[in-house]
């Protein structure tokens, strides 16, 4: 897969979550994809689950790009954002670098999100 192509996906994927639009943003991913976020929690594997997730996690979130998408030499791409996000009464932020592979058909197949606790900042 060709970098040009991976950037469109990513910014595609920034674009519909902050659109709140939920089948937008899982037509981007493999029927059989992986979503690791963050890294060394439990994935969640295939449409269903990942939909689930992001169900979740849309409603007061927006992504926020620090950099543009940077491609590979390979399948990978990745992108670099800030998650704002309201809990409760507290606004919080939270930096974060997603690594994603694609398939053959240009398809997000494993997405790792890397960060920790030391990354979410309350506002």
């Amino acid at each position: 897969m060709d970098n040009t192509a991976m950037k469109k996906s990513l910014q595609e994927y920034v674009d519909a979550f902050n659109a709140k639009d939920v089948d937008r943003l899982i037509s981007l991913f493999a029927d059989d994809a992986k979503v690791e976020d963050p890294v060394g929690k439990p994935a969640k594997v295939g449409r269903q689950e990942i939909e689930s997730f992001y169900r979740e996690s849309m409603p007061g979130s927006t992504l926020e790009l620090l950099a543009p998408p940077r491609g590979s030499h390979s399948n990978a791409a990745t992108i670099t954002f800030a998650v704002h996000s309201q809990m409760g009464e507290h606004s919080i932020r939270i930096e974060v670098t997603d690594v994603m592979t694609f398939d053959s058909n240009g398809k997000i197949a494993t997405m790792h999100a890397y960060w920790g606790p030391d990354d979410v900042q309350q506002l």
